[in-house]
């Protein structure tokens, strides 16, 4: 009996005991997590710092003769385009969240993830007849990501106008008509340069230069005299004339007459007297309209480590209503250049030519 009495007021105490002990744990968890966010705050505040130290003690890398040294092989490739999408408006910037969503419907991304499915190996052959399906997504390298310059996400690579067009006038409406009337399949020369291999598709050679459904490398070499800028598409070279003057303007060479200068850290590209059979450029990408007349302005900035920011100005007063400027950041390509090998006209064109003429034989209109 006694025993059981001692037990008993054992039990009182402890029991007493307890919602102290609870109030105390409660307390001490409390405390415990207070320090646990001081320690991550100040992990992060860390963090943040040292990036940030980082970034400002970033320096411009500079050649032996003290200019900043943009050589190196860079690349343009994004799902972002030259001209923003008419729904959009003048919606330049996007959050980080909008853009993730775009990246994820993006067609290429959409065909790139249907292509990566594994194929039926007992699928039966295609009967649709359609010849334009050489091409998967193993062979396309057009970007995966949205144009990022500093922390903004780009929804064109335009940034003048506002609403992200190529401000066109009617005259250039009438050179497209007649440039489409006089298109066909009579010989070679009515073909565009990209089948032809003359130069790149599109405005991949530039200037300016825009990426393309593939092939969006850039090898920048450079001295004391000269910028060179080697193009994948088609293995275009572009010889850039540090501080010296234009050439006679009926000296048209293929991509232009190029001349540059450094203004500060930047260098300075005016190009003018273009080729006549460069004014139309075709890409799945882009379509532009650049007048043997037009003048273009690039200006190439190290902007970081892992950036060029690479802007451009064209002017014509007859083709646009205003000048109209863009914005393309280029980043450290992954692996070397290749050699460009242009089947298309080892290839292709005759098939294209002689496509034609048995549609003809055949009454096909």
């Amino acid at each position: 009996m006694i025993l059981v009495e001692k037990i008993s007021k054992i039990e009182e105490r402890q029991n007493y005991k307890l919602p102290a002990r609870m109030a105390f744990c409660k307390v001490k968890g409390f405390k415990m997590k207070i320090q646990l966010v001081k320690i991550l705050l100040t992990l992060a505040t860390t963090l943040l710092v040292s990036a940030s130290v980082a970034q400002s003690s970033w320096q411009v890398p500079r050649t032996e003769t003290g200019v900043p040294n943009l050589q190196g092989v860079w690349t343009s490739a994004s799902i972002t385009t030259l001209e923003r999408n008419p729904n959009l408006g003048e919606k330049l910037v996007v959050t980080a969240e909008e853009a993730l969503e775009m990246e994820r419907t993006a067609d290429f991304n959409v065909l790139s993830a249907i292509d990566d499915a594994p194929s039926d190996p007992n699928r039966a052959a295609p009967t649709d007849g359609n010849a334009d399906a050489g091409y998967n997504a193993f062979w396309i390298d057009p970007g995966k990501r949205l144009a990022r310059i500093g922390e903004e996400y780009r929804t064109s690579f335009i940034v003048d106008p506002e609403n992200g067009q190529i401000p066109y006038t009617e005259s250039a409406g009438r050179a497209f008509f007649e440039y489409r009337q006089n298109s066909g399949f009579d010989g070679p020369e009515q073909r565009p340069l990209g089948e032809r291999c003359m130069v790149g598709f599109g405005s991949s050679a530039g200037p300016p230069m825009l990426p393309v459904l593939y092939n969006n490398h850039y090898q920048i070499v450079q001295n004391e005299n000269y910028v060179m800028i080697l193009v994948e598409m088609n293995h275009d070279a572009r010889i850039v004339r540090l501080d010296s003057e234009h050439l006679r303007d009926d000296f048209r060479p293929w991509l232009g007459d190029s001349i540059g200068y450094w203004e500060g850290d930047t260098l300075v590209v005016e190009t003018v007297n273009f080729h006549s059979q460069q004014s139309f450029r075709f890409a799945i990408k882009h379509t532009l309209y650049l007048p043997q007349t037009a003048k273009v302005i690039e200006r190439f900035t190290r902007t970081a480590e892992d950036e060029i920011l690479y802007e451009f100005t064209i002017e014509d007063e007859l083709a646009y209503s205003q000048p109209w400027t863009a914005q393309i950041p280029l980043r450290p390509a992954e692996g070397a250049l290749y050699e460009y090998a242009c089947h298309e006209g080892n290839y292709a064109l005759p098939g294209i030519l002689a496509g034609a003429r048995r549609e003809e034989l055949e009454g096909i209109n």
